[in-house]
């Protein structure tokens, strides 16, 4: 039996297949539809920026492209009430701080695994990609990652 696949936060990001076959993962975000702020996480019932009076938001596909603007490893096991098993060994993880592309807003997440700080610079270009961030028998828990991407000549 196929297992669920099931987004961490609903409305976060799209993972749809593209009629000729490739996948597109997205972030998704809120403009505002009067002063043109982009918000992610997103927003749904008010424009954050202090300086408009505007309400009406419209989700937006993000960047899927951005700039390494900060990093750095997670090697220890958060305290309560971060949920882990302590009869696990703790996998040590790399978080980025993304400047995206169009947008100029700095978004968090965890790099692909498999990525540590050794493989990052800051400036550096990377994309946003599909990641399990856990599973069980019957679901598949989805979020984002980051991943460096390759220079091409």
């Amino acid at each position: 039996m196929a297992r669920t696949r099931t987004p961490v936060v609903a409305g976060w990001f799209t993972h749809v297949t593209l009629a000729s076959g490739e996948e597109e993962f997205r972030l998704l975000g809120t403009r505002c539809t009067a002063c043109a702020s982009v918000f992610f996480p997103r927003e749904d019932s008010f424009c954050r920026n202090p300086a408009c009076a505007g309400g009406e938001l419209a989700e937006v596909p993000l960047s899927r492209r951005g700039r390494v603007w900060s990093y750095t490893d997670g090697r220890y096991r958060p305290p309560a009430p971060y949920v882990s098993d302590p009869d696990v060994p703790w996998e040590p993880y790399t978080l980025l701080a993304v400047e995206l592309e169009a947008e100029r807003m700095v978004v968090l997440g965890q790099a692909e695994p498999g990525v540590t700080t050794a493989d990052l610079e800051v400036g550096a270009a990377v994309e946003v990609v599909p990641g399990v961030l856990d599973e069980d028998a019957d679901t598949v828990w989805t979020t984002w990652r980051f991943r460096p991407v390759e220079v091409r000549s």
